[in-house]
């Protein structure tokens, strides 16, 4: 069982603003957000090495996806502990874990940058969640202390500064919803290039330079997934906004985002976009 410093609470003062909330619209997003990127994170995973008979820590467990992709990966013999700083949304991972039957999996709430854990992992994984930390950089130098020597560092972060190369001028309403996503992540305090700054983490806590790979969903489909989940991604972003005041929701217009974005894509020929993802992954040294 991990065990908790009392400046847990200090670590994370001057972290950024979770922009996409604690509400049950965002624990359906974190659901939604994993069948749009799942696929990529496994193929990381396994491209990163974890394999069967590990036991790995989590960062930032949210609902639990990330664990349960990893808990099929190190397979019964191996063990994953996901932590989170939200203890609430934890129940769901729990939850899910039991529905799937899955009990190789513990989830843990608390700060992993000030948790003690027994003994080393042979791996570490964190999928967006870096971006939100005061100092990522020191941060992550801090996680890799929980890491076996030769053990493996494997993050995925959102690179957001590119996101502006794919304003045009046919589509007006990606556009605003890219311009929305920047200022209201830049108003709270992540960092957007945290996807092409895992490159300097992992190099300035002492790690090789980190095999890296650049990745982002695109569609065009009239049935494609990625409308919908990008209506879930404002409902959580909603909120912030309006604090801002940088949207209004009769601006957003939740009801019929979905459809005025296929509608747009389908009318321009331009393929949409989701938030583009930075993986990175290095064995530490021995």
């Amino acid at each position: 069982m991990a065990k908790n410093h009392s400046e847990n609470t200090q670590a994370s003062n001057h972290d950024a603003t979770y922009t996409l909330g604690r509400t049950s619209h965002e624990t359906t997003r974190l659901i939604e957000q994993s069948r749009i990127y799942g696929e990529s994170t496994q193929r990381f995973c396994k491209r990163a090495g974890i394999t069967q008979g590990m036991r790995v820590l989590e960062i930032g467990s949210g609902a639990g996806d990330v664990a349960l992709t990893l808990a099929e990966l190190v397979g019964p013999t191996g063990r994953v502990v996901g932590v989170d700083v939200n203890a609430t949304i934890l129940d769901t991972a729990r939850q899910r874990a039991a529905d799937a039957g899955t009990r190789n999996v513990e989830f843990i709430a608390g700060d992993a940058r000030t948790l003690d854990f027994p003994g080393k992992f042979d791996a570490i994984v964190g999928r967006f969640v870096l971006m939100y930390m005061a100092d990522p950089r020191k941060a992550f130098a801090k996680l890799m202390t929980h890491v076996k020597p030769g053990g493996i560092a494997a993050f995925q972060e959102p690179e957001y500064t590119l996101y502006p190369a794919f304003i045009h001028p046919d589509t007006p309403l990606i556009n605003q919803l890219i311009a929305w996503i920047l200022d209201v992540f830049e108003h709270s305090g992540a960092h957007l290039d945290m996807g092409i700054g895992l490159y300097r983490a992992f190099v300035d806590a002492g790690l090789p330079p980190p095999a890296m790979h650049l990745e982002s969903p695109i569609g065009a489909a009239k049935a494609w997934e990625g409308y919908r989940y990008m209506v879930t991604i404002f409902q959580s972003l909603l909120p912030l906004l309006e604090e801002y005041g940088l949207a209004t929701a009769e601006q957003v217009g939740l009801d019929t985002l979905a459809a005025r974005l296929r509608q747009e894509v389908l009318a321009s020929k331009r393929p949409f976009f989701l938030p583009l993802h930075v993986t990175a992954y290095a064995v530490l040294p021995i």
